[in-house]
């Protein structure tokens, strides 16, 4: 193994360091791979209605999706022709998952810490636990049509970690030098990730609003015709921040009890604090909507994308555009 000790005493494994980045490059390729699977089988989606005996005769190419949907609202959409695009879409992902966790293991046992000490490597974790939200709750066949609307994002993500972002393998700075570290950061990266999921839904949720299912009209129809029910796009919005929020609220407040030990406060309005706050209060008020009959799902649907707005602008604009407290945390 060919080491390089830092000015820190640390040492830095340059192989696996390499092994990592390469990971990262083949799980980027995998990634846009599926992303072009996930496209065709959008662009080729059918709807057809299917009499009871398709029904009970389904399990090969012309695989229903109410053969497992049945609490969705989708039981008379299949997809006969371009099921196996799905498939293969959905491979593809799951490879380039494994990749993406072996580029982020490989870097921590390169650098003897863990993997989220500069912006490179937090948005490495959060994309990667999005995709792993994605591969849970979008794992039925009525949902295989979202993976484009997860995919680019993510893929926007990575091109721009790993190009105006990333950094060389290499210890940390003093300030992070924490067992608050990896605390606080996972369960940010977490919440963050199922999020994004929760953001993607609500997109697909308005198109589907503008484009209600069986009436279909204009340039919008083709787009919006292989899409769920809102209903099903509101109740996948609506879990998966109900999960996300508590996760993303105790990151938040594990974040303070840090900045209290590091800076001796527990909140003092840092640019990252006061957004990460601002989004909070939106996701709570998306929650509060969402369950008040008065607001109605469409108005809440609005308040959950104003959240992830609010998250993209912490992840990128107060990191390496606003000075603060914690600017350590972007570019090297």
């Amino acid at each position: 193994m060919i080491t390089l000790t830092l000015a820190q005493g640390m040492p830095v494994d340059e192989t696996l360091s390499t092994y990592s980045d390469l990971a990262f490059r083949t799980a980027f390729g995998l990634y846009v791979l599926a992303l072009v699977a996930s496209m065709v089988y959008y662009a080729g989606f059918r709807v057809a209605k299917v009499s009871e005996r398709e029904l009970v005769g389904a399990g090969g190419p012309g695989l229903t999706e109410s053969t497992s949907l049945t609490d969705t609202g989708d039981e008379d959409r299949s997809s006969a022709g371009s099921l196996r695009w799905a498939r293969i879409a959905q491979l593809f992902v799951m490879v380039a998952f494994g990749f993406q966790a072996a580029a982020l293991v490989l870097r921590g046992i390169a650098t003897n810490r863990f993997p989220w000490g500069n912006m490179y490597e937090f948005i490495l974790a959060t994309t990667l636990l999005a995709v792993g939200a994605g591969l849970v709750f979008l794992r039925k066949p009525a949902m295989q049509v979202a993976w484009p609307y997860v995919l680019v994002p993510v893929l926007a993500l990575l091109f721009f970690g790993g190009t105006h972002l990333y950094s060389e393998a290499a210890p940390v700075v003093p300030a992070l030098r924490s067992y608050w570290l990896p605390i606080h950061v996972s369960i940010i990266s977490l919440g963050s990730g199922i999020l994004l999921i929760a953001g993607v839904a609500s997109i697909m949720y308005l198109l589907r609003v503008w484009q209600p299912q069986g009436a279909e009209h204009g340039w919008g129809a083709r787009l919006a015709r292989p899409l769920p029910s809102a209903d099903t796009l509101d109740r996948l919005a609506y879990r998966t921040t109900v999960i996300a929020f508590p996760i993303f609220g105790v990151g938040i407040l594990l974040g303070a009890v840090w900045a209290e030990s590091a800076w001796g406060r527990f909140w003092g309005w840092d640019p990252k604090e006061t957004a990460s706050f601002v989004s909070w209060v939106l996701y709570a008020g998306y929650l509060h909507a969402r369950a008040t009959s008065g607001w109605g799902a469409k108005k809440a649907a609005w308040i959950n994308l104003a959240g992830f707005a609010v998250l993209i602008f912490n992840l990128f604009f107060i990191n390496i555009v606003v000075s603060g407290l914690h600017s350590y945390a972007g570019l090297n």
